[in-house]
C-alpha cells in the first residue's frame, strides 16, 4: 500500500478484525477503501474489497461478501495478479457455501485449489481444504467431509498453525457428530476450545462451545449442554455473528425440544428462523421448519406437522442437502408409521432414532 494513511487504516481493521470487533472492521476497511480508490492505489483497493469480503463473510452478511469478493477479482484480474484472484473465488466459494450452494462453491473453490497447489502455497491449499470439507457437509457426504478436514488438518500441523488446527477440529466435531460418532465429536471441539482460549480467539471460542453444547446435547446431558451454548450466544452476540449464533438458537430449541418443553422449543426455532431469512440460509430454514413440524407432531397436530414435513423434504432436495433429506422423510415415516432408517445408512451415517422426539445431529 503506497500510502502511509491507508496503511494505518488497514492494519487498525486488522487488529480489529483479529479481535472479532467485525462491525468497527468493517468501518475502517470502507474507510481504507475509499481512500485508496481516491488515490487510485488499485493494489490496496483489492486487499480492502478482500478483507470487506472477509467481515461480511463472518457476519453472515453473504451477498454483500460476494459482491466485494467479485470487485476484488475484477480489479485483481486486471492487474494479472493470480493470487488475489484466487483469493477472491476462495471468498466467493465461501459465500455460496453460506448459502446453500455447495455445488457453486465447491467448483470455485476447486479452482482456487488447483492454483494454490501449482504454487506450492501451503496455507492457501490448508485454507481451501478446509473450506471445501465443510462444502461437503453441507452437501451431505459426510465421510468425504471428514476425508478432506483430516487432510487440511494435516496441512495446518505442517505449518505449525493452531489456528488452522482449531477450526479442522471443529470441523471434524461436526462431521463426527452428523456421522453418529458423538464420542469423538466431543474429544475434537474440546481440543479446539482448549486452543481458541489460549489464542483468545474468540469466534473460535464461542464455535467450539456450541460444538461442544451439541455433543452434551447427543450425549443426553442437556443441563451441561445448555451451559455451553449459553456460552457460545454470548460470545456471538458480542461478535454480531447472525449465522452462527442462529444455529445455536436452533441447538437451544432442540434441547428444550428433547425435555418435552415445546413452547421454549418453538420460540428458539422462531427466533433462530428470523435469522436465517436474513442471512438467507436455506439449510438453517429446513432446520427450523423441521422443528415447528416436530412439535407440532408431538402435540397432535397432525395436519401442520406434515405441512412442515412436506416442505422440509421438498427444499432438501431441490437444494441437495442429503442429510437434511434424511431427517424430513424419517419424521415424515415417523408421522405414518413407517420408520425408516435405510436412508442414513447409504450416507455412511450410524444414526438410529427409536422415537420422537428426534435428537437431530
Amino acid at each position: 500500500m503506497a500510502s502511509s494513511e491507508i496503511n494505518a487504516l488497514f492494519k487498525k481493521a486488522e487488529h480489529l478484525r483479529q479481535k472479532s470487533r467485525y462491525a468497527e472492521a468493517l468501518q475502517q476497511y470502507t474507510t481504507a477503501l475509499r481512500e485508496s480508490i481516491s488515490t487510485r492505489d488499485a493494489h490496496a483497493v483489492v486487499e480492502c474489497l478482500l478483507s470487506i469480503g472477509d467481515v461480511n463473510r463472518m457476519i453472515g452478511d453473504f451477498e454483500q461478501a460476494e459482491k466485494a469478493y467479485a470487485k476484488a477479482a475484477l480489479g485483481a484480474a486486471k492487474m494479472r495478479n493470480r493470487e488475489a484472484v484466487a483469493d477472491a473465488k476462495t471468498g466467493m466459494g465461501l459465500s455460496r457455501r453460506g448459502r446453500g450452494d455447495w455445488k457453486r462453491a465447491i467448483a470455485l473453490l476447486t479452482e482456487a485449489l488447483r492454483f494454490y497447489r501449482r504454487n506450492r502455497d501451503r496455507e492457501g491449499i490448508a485454507f481451501t481444504l478446509w473450506s471445501i470439507a465443510g462444502a461437503w457437509r453441507v452437501h451431505g457426504d459426510i465421510p468425504k467431509a471428514i476425508k478432506t478436514y483430516q487432510e487440511a488438518f494435516a496441512g495446518y500441523q505442517s505449518l505449525k498453525s493452531d489456528a488452522g488446527v482449531g477450526y479442522c477440529l471443529c470441523g471434524l466435531g461436526g462431521s463426527s457428530r452428523i456421522a453418529g460418532r458423538f464420542d469423538d465429536s466431543l474429544v475434537y471441539y474440546r481440543s479446539a476450545n482448549s486452543i481458541f482460549r489460549k489464542l483468545r480467539d474468540t469466534f473460535g471460542t464461542a464455535y467450539s462451545y456450541c460444538g461442544i453444547g451439541n455433543a452434551y446435547r447427543m450425549a443426553g446431558d442437556y443441563r451441561k449442554a445448555l451451559s455451553s451454548f449459553a456460552k457460545a450466544s454470548s460470545l456471538y452476540r458480542k461478535i454480531g455473528d447472525r449465522v452462527s449464533y442462529a444455529y445455536t438458537l436452533w441447538s437451544m430449541g432442540t434441547t428444550h425440544k428433547m425435555l418435552r418443553d415445546y413452547t421454549t422449543a418453538e420460540n428458539y426455532f422462531r427466533e433462530a428462523q428470523d435469522l436465517f431469512k436474513k442471512t438467507k440460509d436455506p439449510r438453517g430454514l429446513i432446520y427450523c421448519t423441521l422443528g415447528f413440524g416436530e412439535t407440532a407432531m408431538l402435540n397432535g397436530k397432525r395436519k401442520t406437522a406434515e405441512r412442515h414435513f412436506c416442505k422440509s423434504l421438498a427444499d432438501a432436495k431441490r437444494f441437495g442437502f442429503r442429510v437434511e433429506e434424511c431427517h424430513a422423510s424419517t419424521l415424515f415415516a415417523y408421522l405414518t408409521g413407517k420408520k425408516q432408517v435405510v436412508c442414513y445408512n447409504r450416507l455412511g451415517i450410524m444414526l438410529d432414532f427409536h422415537e420422537p422426539p428426534l435428537n437431530i445431529p
